[in-house]
């Protein structure tokens, strides 16, 4: 993907030093003795069909670019035996010249939850922490950001968002950057909205990554943070001894009470918790573009209140606040 303009983006909204170093992080991170599946993706990746639509929407629950009427039926089971040979798809879902790729989460769902709580994104700077493939990066750019940034490490999620640009629109302001939060220069201030959702309990330091976000977002700026969370007083964590609904990388789950003092005691003002919802299988479950184990392999078998660790069972929350 060209990056000119999102470089240029950044000059303009005072992030210069940033988008100074992103020519040599981007290099790094696509360099191929680092990760051995990257040649076959990129192989892949060029041989998609090219192919010209002028249907496209990111308004609606699904991301929708194109029809069957635009390509053969030929080209048709071509492009979807392509596609699912970029998967596991997890983020979604996406309707791409009428195949429909049915994720493993309903991202939609999420979205529905906080979209009407949120501060209008018309003409904002949008940034996405832990986007994996770009879902929700849609759906802000659908909401009339002016430009979406998503960070996500992990290669495959990029590939696949560069699947959807592609198809979408080779020049539209979004962009998904194989990067961690970390490759950020540090007090950027310059976002209006950052989003950070499935981030913070994958974090060592849940303090630090409140405060990198802090530092991302402009005076006033918004922070949309979704987590997981347990029920509980303020002070209330839990830390999982090993691990948590079968995945390794989880720290610290607060109740919500906990979360919103360690908000306020980064600095974040305005701090109102919005949404808490248990996650389901409806929501969170395997399919034929992701077959691996999903919630419902994680979940106590007699008890869906719990997982099969015998904690507490996902249940997450959104909280809105603002920076100082």
């Amino acid at each position: 993907m060209p990056y000119s303009d999102l470089y240029n983006a950044l000059c303009n909204a005072n992030a210069q030093e940033w988008a100074e170093k992103l020519p040599s992080q981007i290099a790094d991170a696509f360099d191929t003795k680092k990760h051995g599946d990257l040649i076959k993706w990129q192989t892949q990746f060029a041989q998609l069909p090219s192919i010209q639509t002028q249907t496209r929407t990111i308004t609606t629950d699904t991301v929708t670019i194109g029809s069957a009427k635009d390509i053969s039926d030929e080209i048709q089971t071509q492009l979807k035996t392509q596609l699912q040979s970029f998967s596991p798809w997890r983020k979604g879902p996406y309707d791409l010249f009428g195949i429909f790729i049915d994720t493993e989460w309903r991202s939609d769902w999420k979205w529905q939850r906080l979209e009407n709580h949120i501060a209008p994104l018309q003409n904002r700077l949008v940034l996405d922490v832990g986007c994996g493939n770009g879902y929700h990066c849609w759906r802000m750019l659908g909401a009339g950001a002016q430009r979406v940034i998503g960070i996500d490490p992990m290669l495959l999620n990029v590939m696949q968002f560069q699947i959807i640009k592609t198809f979408y629109d080779y020049n539209a302001p979004i962009d998904v950057l194989p990067l961690g939060i970390e490759a950020l220069s540090p007090n950027l201030h310059c976002f209006d909205s950052v989003f950070s959702m499935g981030v913070l309990y994958h974090r060592r330091s849940p303090t630090d990554h409140l405060l990198e976000l802090r530092d991302a977002l402009k005076s006033g700026g918004e922070l949309i943070l979704e987590t997981l969370v347990i029920d509980g007083e303020l002070g209330d964590t839990l830390l999982p001894e090993d691990r948590y609904a079968q995945m390794r990388n989880v720290w610290f789950l607060p109740s919500c009470k906990t979360l919103m003092s360690w908000l306020n005691r980064c600095g974040f003002k305005n701090t109102r918790v919005v949404d808490i919802t248990t996650t389901t299988t409806l929501e969170q479950r395997t399919t034929d573009w992701m077959r691996f184990h999903s919630l419902q392999d994680f979940l106590h078998p007699e008890n869906a209140k719990l997982t099969c660790q015998g904690l507490p069972a996902p249940k997450r929350a959104i909280i809105i606040a603002n920076a100082p």
